[in-house]
C-alpha cells in the first residue's frame, strides 16, 4: 500500500498521468474525458485554516444513480437514541457475538448509544461491528457524519473514492462525511467499533504546556493516493440521511475518482505510534493527555466528542494510586478494549466488549484492582503492556438504544466488580 502523510495536509494525486488540471480547479474540458466535481466538508466561507474541500476528477459524476427508496437492511443501524429516561447505572457489555449467516460491514453495524442527532449537526452516535463477509456490489456513504473505525478484530480494506485504506487492529479509519466506499475482509470475521460525529470535524488537539511535541504526530496520519476503478453493472449504493437508511441503483462504481486533490480525504493512523505522556512524580493524571481526537463544541475547551486512548506506557508516580482512581465527571464515557487487558479491571472486560459510565456515575477501578495497587511496591515501576483501550468522551449524556439495554451480552452483574471493596475507616 502506498500513502502520503500529514494530518489536515492539502495532497494532490493521480492514477494516471496529467489527470490535475493546473492552475484552475474546474477547467473547460478535463483531461482523459473526465468530469470534474468538489466535495465540501465545511461551509465556503470557513477560515482558511479549517475549511475542508476536495476536488476530485472522475469517470462519471455522483449524480449519476437511481432513485432513493427506504433501505430495509441494517436494521441494528440507526439513530434511535430513545427519548425516555436514561439510566444512571454503570454499563458494561461483553464482546459483539461474531455473526452466523453472511454479514457484510453494513448490515453487522449494531448501534449501542448516542446523542444529539445530524438535524443539529452535534452529537455522537456509537456503534459496534461484526461481520464475516466483504461488501459485494454494495457501496455506503454517511451524510450524517464523519466516521471513526476502530477495529477490534480482522483487518478491513476500505475502498474509498480517493483511495484505499489497510487497516488492522490497533490502527483507525477516519471516514468523512458524504465519502463513498466499501469494506472488504482479508481475514474473514472481522468485529470492532465505530464512531459516528455529528458535530464539528475531528482535529489534533492544541499541546498547550506540553509543547510542540507529545501525543499523535501529524506525519503519522496516512491518506490514500488515487486509485480508480472503471467498473459497470448492478450495484447498490446504500446512502445514511438525517437518521435513516436509502438505497438506489448504480450501474457503475462509484469509487471511480482518477485524481484528486484537496485536503477533505479518508486517513488512518497507527494508535501504537502515540507519544504516551505521564506523570513522573505523583498522581495519577487526567485522562485528556491521552487524546487522540477532539471535535470541538461551541465551548471552548469542551469537546463534542473526545478520542482517548490507554496504550503500553509506565507508571513510575510515587506515593500514588497508580491506576485510574474513583471518579464521576460531567462528561460521559463509552469505553471499548481493542487488545489485552485494561488497568482499572481485573476481570470482565474483554476485548471487543464495551462500557459506558454516563455523566456523574461514580466508577473506577475493581475491588482486586484496587487491593492490589494499595499494596504495591512504589520502589519500582510499573510496565503497562500488552493493552489498548479505547474511549468516547462526550459534554452530553450518552443515551443507551433499547437494543443494547435489551443486549444477550450486556452483564446484568457488572457492579458486582465493586461489591467487594472493604471498609477501611479506622477513626
Amino acid at each position: 500500500m502506498e500513502y502520503q502523510s500529514g494530518f489536515g495536509n492539502s495532497f494532490e494525486t493521480q492514477a494516471m498521468a496529467g489527470t490535475l488540471p493546473v492552475g484552475r480547479n474546474s477547467p473547460q474540458r478535463v483531461a482523459h474525458g473526465l468530469y470534474a466535481e468538489q466535495l465540501t466538508g465545511t461551509a465556503f466561507t470557513a477560515p482558511r485554516g479549517e475549511n475542508r474541500r476536495s476536488w476530485l476528477y472522475r469517470i462519471r459524476p455522483a449524480a449519476m444513480h437511481g432513485s432513493f427508496t427506504p433501505f430495509a437492511g441494517a436494521r441494528s443501524f440507526h439513530n434511535d437514541f430513545g427519548d425516555g429516561p436514561v439510566t444512571p447505572e454503570q454499563l458494561r457489555w461483553d464482546p459483539l457475538p461474531l455473526p452466523q449467516a453472511p454479514t457484510d460491514f453494513v448490515d453487522g453495524l449494531f448501534t449501542m448509544a448516542g446523542n444529539g442527532s445530524a438535524a443539529a449537526m452535534q452529537g455522537i452516535g456509537i456503534h459496534l461491528y461484526a461481520a464475516n463477509k466483504s461488501m459485494a456490489g454494495r457501496f455506503f456513504y454517511d451524510a450524517d457524519g464523519e466516521l471513526l473505525i476502530v477495529p477490534q478484530q480482522g483487518r478491513l480494506r476500505i475502498a474509498t473514492e480517493l483511495g484505499v485504506l489497510e487497516v488492522e487492529p490497533q490502527e483507525i479509519a477516519i471516514l468523512p462525511r458524504g465519502v463513498r466506499f466499501r469494506v472488504e475482509l482479508p481475514d474473514g470475521a472481522a468485529r470492532g467499533y465505530v464512531c459516528e460525529n455529528f458535530g464539528a470535524q475531528l482535529r489534533l488537539p492544541d499541546l498547550g504546556p506540553i509543547g510542540s511535541n507529545g501525543l499523535a504526530a501529524a506525519r503519522d496520519f496516512l491518506y490514500p493516493v488515487a486509485a480508480y476503478e472503471d467498473l459497470e453493472g448492478d450495484f447498490e449504493l446504500v446512502a445514511k440521511f438525517q437518521g435513516h437508511l436509502w438505497r438506489a441503483d448504480i450501474g457503475h462504481s462509484p469509487l471511480d475518482v482518477v485524481g484528486w486533490h484537496g485536503n477533505y480525504a479518508p486517513c488512518k493512523y497507527d494508535l501504537r505510534r502515540f507519544n504516551t505522556i505521564g506523570s513522573i512524580s505523583h498522581d495519577h493524571p487526567d485522562p485528556s493527555i491521552f487524546l487522540v481526537l477532539t471535535s470541538p463544541s461551541d465551548t471552548p475547551g469542551v469537546g463534542n466528542l473526545d478520542f482517548a486512548i490507554f496504550p503500553p506506557r509506565w507508571l513510575v508516580a510515587q506515593d500514588t494510586f497508580r491506576p485510574p482512581w474513583f471518579h464521576r465527571n460531567i462528561a460521559s464515557e463509552f469505553m471499548g478494549l481493542v487488545y489485552g487487558a485494561y488497568d482499572a479491571k481485573a476481570e470482565g472486560f474483554a476485548p471487543g466488549g464495551a462500557s459506558l459510565h454516563n455523566c456523574m456515575t461514580g466508577h473506577g477501578p475493581d475491588a482486586a484492582t484496587f487491593e492490589k495497587a494499595s499494596h504495591a511496591d512504589l520502589s519500582k515501576p510499573d510496565v503497562i503492556a500488552d493493552t489498548m483501550a479505547i474511549m468516547f468522551e462526550t459534554r452530553a449524556v450518552i443515551r443507551t438504544t433499547r437494543q443494547a439495554l435489551e443486549a444477550a451480552h450486556r452483564q446484568r452483574d457488572y457492579q458486582a466488580c465493586w461489591a467487594d471493596l472493604r471498609r477501611h475507616f479506622a477513626p
